[in-house]
């Protein structure tokens, strides 16, 4: 079946449709990792976008339940240049096309994802809509632009609706979930960390009555600055001398607390291969990024000193704030796709947080 990818500046591709039928709306963006495909489609932080995948082969190993990173899927689109008919791996239960079918996910195929991305380069990310349905691009265009206008609490469609426990014998962990990624809680875990899960929205001093010994703030979806009451419980952790480690759309929530600027980047960083130099050290880790924001260079104040610079566009990738037990980093040390140059952050938090158990 035919299916066609219009974006909002008019710009229309065509191709063949995969997964569910119908039309799908989102942010387009591009993604450059190789492998991860199931990680990709699960992460909670491509909740509200459509994601395009620069490698040209998607689905050679199927899917299988131990890959994910939630326990749905949350890209709203996927647009590939081949989807494999297939796919070969001894760990795979599903074929991609089942899988995609499945979980009510509208695909293209054929496509030049390279032309897109170059195109989303040249002209930031926008908005699109795929459809199997029409081919009429200008009623397309139409719907989409309608679309776009409609606001969605997107933290708030991935985060627990209740607090859970994930017990283990060591420092008591308080996990902020905006659209935490599976493998936050398997990396504290493997660290025996006793994690407590807590929703977006719930106040800071629940979560302080929990007596724990750290608390993090996990990735997720969306704009920071939209998350005002958020941002106020996150400067009172801030400000509460516990350990704190912020990670991604946490490190955003962290940076607006302390009064530090957002912006939104022309295109973001979708992958698994962006070079961040660690200023303490000055050694440079690949990593795995997600996200379409970032702290403003203009923004800092005093009493802030940035850690980490990405050595493509020299964005902020990470901050401490002197005198408290805090790190901040933009990208992803849980990665799930992506390298495990930079999983020492969870160790750099550990140390913080036994010392901050001997001191009291």
């Amino acid at each position: 079946m035919k299916a066609v990818l219009v974006l909002e500046d008019g710009t229309y591709y065509t191709g063949e449709s995969f997964g569910a039928r119908g039309d799908a709306y989102g942010e387009v963006v591009f993604n450059t990792c190789m492998t991860g495909y199931q990680e990709v489609v699960t992460d909670p932080s491509y909740n509200g976008q459509m994601v395009c995948m620069t490698y040209p082969l998607i689905g050679n190993y199927g899917m299988n339940p131990e890959d994910a990173e939630s326990s749905k899927t949350h890209i709203d689109g996927f647009i590939v240049k081949e989807l494999c008919d297939y796919h070969s791996n001894f760990r795979a239960d599903i074929s991609p096309e089942d899988y995609f079918s499945k979980n009510g996910i509208t695909g293209i195929k054929g496509v030049d994802t390279r032309a897109i991305t170059q195109h989303i380069r040249r002209f930031g990310s926008m908005y699109g809509v795929i459809s199997t349905h029409s081919g009429n691009i200008s009623i397309l265009l139409e719907k989409l632009l309608g679309q776009k206008e409609i606001r969605r609490d997107l933290v708030g469609e991935v985060t627990t609706g209740n607090p859970f426990n994930v017990p283990g014998d060591g420092p008591r962990i308080s996990l902020l979930d905006f659209g935490a990624k599976s493998n936050i809680i398997r990396s504290l875990s493997k660290r025996n960390c006793d994690i407590t899960v807590y929703p977006a929205a719930t106040p800071a001093g629940e979560v302080l009555m929990g007596n724990p010994d750290g608390i993090v703030l996990s990735n997720g979806p969306g704009d920071p600055r939209d998350l005002g009451s958020i941002v106020s419980a996150v400067r009172e952790l801030a400000d509460s001398g516990i350990p704190v480690l912020g990670i991604c759309l946490g490190h955003q929530l962290l940076a607006l607390a302390l009064e530090m600027g957002i912006y939104k980047l022309k295109f973001g960083h979708h992958g698994g291969n962006h070079p961040v130099k660690d200023l303490s050290t000055g050694r440079c880790h690949i990593t795995s990024q997600n996200h379409n924001y970032a702290v403003s260079q203009d923004s800092i104040p005093a009493g802030i000193e940035i850690t980490h610079v990405n050595a493509n566009d020299k964005s902020i990738e990470g901050f401490c704030r002197p005198g408290y037990p805090i790190i901040s980093v933009q990208y992803h040390p849980e990665a799930s796709p992506g390298p495990e140059d930079s999983a020492y952050i969870f160790d750099d938090f550990i140390k913080l947080v036994v010392k901050g158990r001997q001191d009291a």
